[in-house]
C-alpha cells in the first residue's frame, strides 16, 4: 500500500519520553481524556533493556485457514510476514496484531534476530512467541503475552502490514509512538507526542522529587499531592540543582 509521509517526530520529544514510565504517560493520556493506551496482559520477555521508544509499524493477522496456509508459503520471500521484517526500519518497533490468540506463536527467534540487525528498536505483539529461551538473550526489547512452540500457520494468516492494528485491545496506527518498561507497552498517539512529551518528563522529576520527601518522613497530606509549600521547595531544588552558565572568558587587555 501507498503511504501517505509522516512529519519527523522532534528527537527532544522523544528523549523525554524515554525519561517517562508507562505509568506516567498512561495519566498524561488519561488527562486527557484517553483511558485505553495500556496494552494489557503484555511482558518484556528479553532481559534488561533500556526504556522502548520507537514508531510502530504495524502487521496484521486473520485467522489462518487450512488449504492456504502450509508450510510452503514460506517459500515466497514477499510473504507479508517476512516482508514485514524486512521493511521495518531503524528505531521502528514491530507492532503485531495477533486478535489476542496466542496458541501458536506469531514469529520466532530468527526473525527477531533479523530485526535486531536491521535496527528495529523493539517487538509488541499480542500473541505468542517460538524460541523463547533465544529470544529472551537478544538486546533488542520484545514483548509478548507468552511462549508457544507451535509455528503460526496453525492459527494466523499474515495478511497487510502498517494499517490500523487492534494490539491488546488498542488502536495502534502506523507512526503511533509506543513506549516500554517493565510495567509494559503504552500507545501514544504521533500527534500527541509533542503534546505531553515534556509534561511526563516534568511529573517524572517531581516525583522522583516526592519520593525523595517520602523517604525523609513526610506524611502524604500535603506532599502527594503536592501542595504549594511542597511545590515551592520543589522549585529551589531545581534550580539549586540546574546547571550553571559557564562564565565567559573576560578579554585581556591589550599592551
Amino acid at each position: 500500500m501507498t503511504e501517505t509521509p509522516q512529519a519527523p517526530l522532534n528527537p527532544d520529544d522523544l528523549a523525554a519520553l524515554r525519561e517517562a514510565s508507562t505509568a506516567t504517560l498512561s495519566t498524561q493520556l488519561f488527562k486527557l481524556g484517553l483511558r485505553n493506551t495500556f496494552l494489557a496482559g503484555l511482558g518484556r520477555v528479553t532481559g534488561d533493556q533500556p526504556r522502548m521508544v520507537g514508531e510502530a509499524f504495524t502487521l496484521r493477522y486473520i485467522p489462518a485457514r487450512e488449504d492456504i496456509d502450509t508450510l510452503d508459503v514460506f517459500d515466497d520471500y514477499d510473504h507479508p510476514q517476512r516482508a514485514a521484517i524486512e521493511q521495518v526500519g531503524p528505531g521502528q518497533i514491530l507492532v503485531v496484531d495477533c486478535r489476542g490468540q496466542g496458541r501458536a506463536a506469531s514469529a520466532g527467534n530468527i526473525l527477531l534476530t533479523r530485526l535486531l540487525v536491521r535496527g528495529a528498536a523493539g517487538l509488541v505483539t499480542d500473541g505468542t512467541l517460538r524460541d523463547i529461551e533465544e529470544i529472551s538473550t537478544l538486546p533488542l526489547p520484545v514483548y509478548a503475552a507468552g511462549a508457544a512452540a507451535m509455528t503460526n500457520l496453525a492459527l494466523h494468516h499474515a495478511v497487510d502490514m502498517q494499517v490500523p492494528v487492534g494490539c491488546a485491545g488498542v488502536a495502534v496506527y502506523p507512526g503511533d509512538v509506543l513506549v516500554g518498561d517493565r510495567d509494559g507497552v503504552v500507545c501514544v498517539p504521533r500527534h500527541l507526542v509533542p503534546v505531553i512529551a515534556r509534561q511526563a518528563q516534568e511529573q517524572e522529576r517531581l516525583e522522583a522529587f516526592l519520593t525523595g520527601r517520602v523517604l525523609a518522613g513526610a506524611p502524604l497530606r500535603g506532599t502527594y499531592p503536592a501542595d504549594e509549600d511542597t511545590l515551592r521547595a520543589y522549585e529551589e531544588s531545581r534550580l539549586a540543582n540546574a546547571p550553571q552558565p559557564r562564565a565567559q572568558a573576560q578579554p585581556q587587555p591589550q599592551d
